[in-house]
């Protein structure tokens, strides 16, 4: 008999697992249900289609709804938001919105990616209209919108994360008076603190008003209230980051995991048999802290899918796990980060040490060389990798990958110094700041 694959969201996860299991079982019936119009898309480029360096939302759709029917005979939904899943009878609770009414869509196997969600404060006004997540294209469309009927002089960016400061960029360019608001003593929580104060010094270097220590106390049209005055907004954005879409999952008796995410094992499966999960709505596992993690990046999206797919399809697969690796642009500021942070190695539980050193990106006796700043952490004892932070000009922050592959082999400081890297002035000084700070480590060690 013919067995049905029912796939709830229609983004990286999701789509990524269909495919996979179309490509492991041919004969599988796969229906993937998407609440919104888009699928297959890179939410990543949203701020360059706000900042007006790219045309259109549609240039971020990777694959179409039609491409997926033409190419991999998946069945696909729009506009199809599924209400309730009913695990023992097999079978979902879908309104149809195009139709505007509720269908049953029954499955044998299953696999939730509903991603997640941007986190929003409790505070009051926080549902107004001017009051914008951004994490999908739906997001987007909605934000392009608001922004395009007002006249979007002032913009308020809630929270100093990756997005936030990306966003906070975006507008900025499109010629807005930006405001960006964080209660944490400085922007990108996911670095150490020493880490983070080039980006801010670039942030005030193209205009945006960084207010720091400043909590958000409401929203009324027009206005934002914080715990210091109140700050003029035509546009809010909230840039306060995500937290998984699981309520289905919990609804349905599926067990979450950490942050709320679903719970998953090697294989990407729940808790339930024949029930699988991947990208932003489900838990990782962090390889260096030997913890379970919630990481919502489009790449570990895809990579979960694949293995979930390979599952669903009747095949052997297991997903190796993270080591935290995030790269972003701030101005002409790149910054990136693999491992865990001062703060996660003492929660893991680690006696550790770090080192940061300055250099520069190209060989230092050459015009305008770009400067770098490495912050790198081992084990004391073992002297492992634990983890590095890289802030600094063009060409800093790639470097990065490096550091994460020596995270997944286990390298020691000192085989992270004996890497052969390569060297041309253009390129790198004589010691790459790689290896500079790997020295740095050995030496503290």
């Amino acid at each position: 008999m013919t067995r049905r694959l029912a796939v709830i969201g229609g983004d990286a996860g999701g789509m990524s697992a269909a495919a996979q299991a179309r490509r492991t079982d041919p004969s599988l019936e796969i229906v993937a249900l998407e609440k919104s119009e888009w699928t297959s898309y890179s939410a990543c480029g949203i701020p360059y289609v706000v900042s007006g360096v790219i045309d259109s939302i549609d240039e971020l759709v990777a694959r179409s709804p039609q491409e997926h029917r033409d190419r991999s005979r998946i069945d696909v939904r729009t506009r199809h938001e599924v209400e309730a899943i009913d695990v023992a009878a097999g079978r979902l609770d879908v309104r149809d919105h195009g139709h505007a009414r509720t269908i049953q869509v029954p499955f044998d196997l299953l696999l939730l990616g509903m991603g997640a969600r941007p986190i929003r404060p409790d505070v009051p006004g926080v549902d107004l209209p001017e009051v914008h997540g951004v994490q999908t294209l739906a997001d987007a469309a909605s934000l392009l919108r608001r922004a395009e009927a007002s006249e979007c002089r002032n913009v308020v960016v809630v929270g100093a994360g990756y997005i936030g400061l990306e966003m906070a960029e975006a507008f900025v360019i499109r010629g807005a008076r930006v405001t960006v608001v964080e209660r944490g003593a400085h922007v990108m929580r996911t670095l150490d603190m020493e880490m983070a104060a080039p980006i801010e010094a670039a942030m005030r270097r193209i205009g945006i008003d960084l207010r720091l220590g400043v909590d958000v106390t409401g929203f009324e049209p027009g206005t934002v209230h914080t715990s210091v005055g109140s700050l003029p907004a035509d546009v809010i954005v909230l840039g306060l980051g995500v937290e998984p879409n699981a309520d289905l999952a919990a609804a349905a008796g599926i067990e979450l995991g950490v942050r709320g995410a679903v719970h998953v094992n090697r294989r990407q499966e729940t808790s339930v048999a024949g029930v699988y999960a991947a990208g932003d709505c489900a838990e990782s596992w962090h390889i260096v802290s030997q913890r379970p993690v919630h990481v919502a990046l489009g790449t570990v999206a895809n990579r979960q899918g694949r293995v979930a797919g390979t599952n669903l399809g009747g095949g052997y697969a297991t997903f190796p796990g993270v080591v935290g690796t995030a790269i972003t642009k701030v101005c002409s500021t790149e910054v990136a980060r693999t491992g865990l942070t001062e703060h996660e190695a003492t929660t893991a539980g680690f006696a550790f040490v770090s080192a940061t050193i300055d250099s520069t990106t190209i060989a230092g006796y050459l015009p305008d060389a770009p400067a770098v700043t490495v912050k790198s952490l081992a084990e004391r004892g073992s002297g492992r990798l634990l983890g590095a932070q890289i802030v600094g000009g063009q060409g800093a922050a790639k470097r990065i990958d490096v550091f994460a592959t020596a995270l997944h082999a286990g390298f020691t400081a000192q085989e992270v110094f004996d890497l052969d890297l390569s060297y041309a002035p253009p390129y790198s000084p004589l010691w790459d700041p790689i290896t500079v700070s790997a020295k740095a480590l050995l030496a503290v060690l």
